[in-house]
């Protein structure tokens, strides 16, 4: 029996290997703007009001922390309480589904390696299909 070497890994946190906050928001960013340019996310695009300003802050801060980083969310308002905060909105299949095509797309357009997207599409998969709350 011969000793057993484990690799370190490379990063400690998905939040490093992202890239950091810089790179969180840029894929917030981008995220936003696809569901204000792509037909095919117009019924996400609807529920989130006319100013995306306020929703692009709350998720880049959402994220940031959830990836491991700095607790930007939880410092300002607590435990993220997903599910009570998104009740007022009708999500379903067509919703979820529309989320996840988006963050998809924005994850392949600002370069999230392909290893942590998958990943990432899997952990998101979950989530957003816990936040239904319609059957539709």
């Amino acid at each position: 029996m011969g000793i057993q070497i484990q690799e370190k890994p490379q990063f400690a946190t998905p939040y490093e290997w992202i890239g950091g906050e810089e790179k969180v928001k840029a894929l917030v960013d981008r995220f936003y703007d696809l569901m204000d340019l792509e037909r095919a996310y117009a019924d996400l695009r609807a529920v989130h009001g006319s100013d995306l300003a306020k929703a692009r802050q709350h998720l880049s801060w959402f994220l940031t922390g959830w990836l491991g980083g700095p607790q930007h969310y939880t410092d300002r308002f607590g435990h993220p309480r997903l599910r009570m905060r998104h009740m007022p909105f009708s999500i379903g299949l067509k919703e979820r589904d529309q989320w996840l095509a988006c963050m998809d797309q924005a994850m392949g357009e600002t370069g999230v390696p392909e290893d942590l997207r998958a990943r990432l599409r899997e952990s998101f998969f979950q989530t957003a299909d816990w936040m239904r709350n319609t059957n539709g």
